[in-house]
């Protein structure tokens, strides 16, 4: 389990976050409108209303203390650009920010984001993945390198647990969670058993995904 700050509760940032506590992350969210707070609240036990361009917010947050922080502001550059460089002043581990363009990539990569993400690239490399391989039900691109994807198991999978399939170093990619009749649930106990019509969502780098079969 990952803790996860997401800074910015437009479209994205809602679908980013949600994402994020679905896959038993520990998630905290933050917007200076308070109106989208109040409605998030009950779905996120961690939610904040602040103005993140305020450093004194940002320090009281304790960036330093996430594994990631996400910048999903996008109708704002400058202030996605002041909250990035703060960030990483604050010591914050891993910064993630939003860019539309790459002329905005630019200017963030150069003010402290560690990590940029393309949400309308991301869409349509999602997509086009899907679409091309059948056994895919979801997809996430957190790099070039890395992605969330889930998968049908495969059957050779059925009857068999993580300690026998090996999975990390067959197909080098680490399952998080399993969705059963619907219903993800991390796996936590590494002899949990695979049955029929499980899907697997496992981490790693998207091109080892043709191996799974």
């Amino acid at each position: 389990m990952k803790s996860i700050l997401v800074i910015g509760m437009g479209k994205f940032g809602k679908m980013l976050a949600t994402k994020m506590m679905e896959l038993g992350n520990n998630v905290m969210i933050v917007d200076k409108n308070e109106e989208v707070i109040n409605e998030l609240a009950p779905q996120f036990s961690n939610a904040l209303i602040g103005n993140c361009t305020n450093e004194g917010v940002l320090r009281s947050l304790g960036v330093n203390n996430f594994d990631y922080c996400f910048v999903a502001i996008g109708d704002d550059f400058q202030s996605s650009l002041e909250i990035t460089s703060q960030l990483k002043e604050l010591k914050a581990k891993y910064v993630i920010s939003k860019a539309e363009r790459d002329i905005q990539a630019k200017f963030l990569l150069r003010n402290g984001a560690d990590e940029i993400i393309y949400p309308e690239k991301d869409v349509v490399n999602k997509f086009a993945i899907r679409i091309s391989e059948d056994k895919i039900f979801d997809f996430i691109e957190l790099s070039k390198d890395y992605a969330i994807i889930e998968i049908a198991i495969p059957k050779k999978w059925v009857g068999c647990n993580l300690i026998d399939l090996d999975i990390r170093n067959e197909y080098q990619v680490n399952v998080l969670a399993v969705r059963k009749n619907g219903v993800l649930k991390p796996i936590v106990d590494a002899n949990y058993v695979f049955e029929q019509d499980d899907h697997a969502m496992v981490i790693g780098d998207p091109t080892k995904i043709d191996k799974i079969n």
